[in-house]
């Protein structure tokens, strides 16, 4: 028997799929972020399940995600750095207007530092891709 370390946030899997549909929800009806996600969502449904499980992971500590969110990222090379800072600030106001402020300043600061994380590494891949597009002449 393996013994799951306390969630990191208290909230339910209820709440996260609440978070999650919401948030896409809004989303898809954004100036900004809209475009984005009809380029890349083909089936919402099981894209709105895999984020709510990457969640659940992330919080609770189910292994229940088994996805590669920055090479997801990479792969989605129109996405610009900058529409994360869009994605955030619409992912707070969903955080609370469903949330209570603890929990919702909390999910907030994880959701953050992750924006931060993927952000930097969609900047790094982009550098390498475009020194590996340089010539090298002898």
């Amino acid at each position: 028997m393996s013994i799951r370390p306390a969630p990191r946030i208290n909230v339910t899997p209820a709440q996260i799929k609440n978070v999650v549909t919401t948030f896409y929800d809004k989303a898809r009806q954004d100036p900004a972020l809209g475009p984005i996600f009809e380029r890349h969502v083909r089936d919402w449904p099981t894209h709105i399940e895999k984020i709510a499980r990457f969640w659940r992971n992330a919080i609770l500590h189910e292994r229940v995600y088994d996805g590669n969110p920055m090479q997801a990222h990479i792969n989605a090379d129109a996405i610009e750095t900058s529409a994360f800072r869009d994605w955030l600030e619409l992912f707070d106001q969903v955080l609370n207007d469903q949330l209570a402020p603890e929990p919702a300043g909390q999910w907030s600061a994880l959701a953050h530092r992750i924006g931060k994380s993927l952000s930097m590494g969609l900047s790094m891949s982009r550098q390498h891709q475009k020194l590996d597009a340089v010539p090298v002449f002898n």
